[in-house]
């Protein structure tokens, strides 16, 4: 076991002024208060790029709660028989809880990390990461109805070792929101049939309600990623930020997506089995981008 995080040493730009919806993103990241996780103060309606151009601030981990333990290895999943134990359910869902809690943390640290984007696209950040805030708390109470809490399991800050890898806001969407968030929707439609297949209807019915409030993420992922990199493709137009590779003629979305994965992450990681096809196509990914990645290999990437 690592000993639990702490706020990172490494220099970083002064913190965004007091008051500031950057600011709050800054404390979210970086506290290590489990009930500011939990339950973060009101969003500031100010934004401090309202005064002056923001600095790209790229926050190196997170600060962690004391007593969270941090391991550098996943602990199994457990099988569909195994569900049957409550210990090894709530395994399961502590590992759901700090899925959302590191999905909560990155929308704040691309606000911070791509201040030149549009404040549309910052503004969404923020109503996703609070999507992602409730989601901790449903999941909180699930954990405390069968008697347990967040820390009685290790976790592992793996979307965090990935995720600031993205050099852009172009491939931060297409991680976090096209890739990690869309493997989320078959995630948690599968495992939604394996409780409610042991008997557990309230775990089947609070995972299938992450997944639905999960399918306006991904959309939003899709309709900002097809922004930053078509933008400029017309004549006359000014290329947003993030957008300075244009596809290739006759490139698909998937061709392009794929390109924008920083790696080692690969589609392979961003896939479940089975594929929730239906929840994905509502997302608005394309029927083609689906068949893609359904049949995506390490040797054929774009094929």
């Amino acid at each position: 076991m690592l000993s639990p995080s702490a706020p990172p040493s490494e220099p970083t730009p002064p913190p965004p002024p007091p008051g500031t919806v950057e600011r709050w993103a800054w404390d979210y990241v970086l506290s290590v208060d489990l009930a500011h996780k939990l339950d973060p103060p009101p969003v500031p309606s100010v934004w401090e790029s309202d005064a002056a151009p923001a600095p790209p601030r790229r926050i190196a981990r997170p600060g962690r709660p004391a007593g969270l333990q941090i391991s550098a290895r996943a602990q199994k999943s457990p099988g569909p028989e195994a569900l049957r134990n409550p210990a090894r359910r709530a395994q399961l869902f502590h590992a759901f809880l700090h899925h959302e809690l590191q999905a909560a943390e990155l929308m704040a640290w691309a606000l911070l990390a791509f201040p030149e984007t549009p404040r549309a696209f910052r503004g969404g950040l923020v109503h996703i990461a609070l999507d992602e805030v409730r989601h901790m708390r449903l999941y909180a109470d699930y954990l405390a109805a069968i008697g347990h809490h967040f820390g009685d399991f290790p976790v592992r800050d793996w979307f965090w070792s990935r995720v600031p890898a993205a050099a852009s806001p172009a491939q931060f969407v297409a991680v976090m929101g096209m890739g990690l968030e869309g493997g989320n929707l078959d995630h948690t439609a599968r495992f939604a049939e394996r409780f409610r297949a042991i008997g557990d209807a309230e775990g089947a019915a609070l995972t299938e309600r992450v997944c639905a409030e999960e399918i306006p993420h991904v959309r939003f992922g899709v309709r900002w990623f097809r922004r930053f990199t078509q933008a400029g493709a017309g004549a006359g137009q000014t290329p947003l930020p993030g957008s300075s590779e244009r596809p290739p003629p006759g490139s698909s979305d998937f061709d392009v997506w794929v390109r924008h994965i920083p790696p080692p992450l690969s589609p392979l990681l961003m896939r479940g089995d089975p594929m929730n096809r239906r929840d994905r196509s509502r997302s608005g990914l394309s029927e083609p981008f689906l068949d893609a990645l359904a049949s995506w290999t390490e040797r054929a990437p774009g094929s």
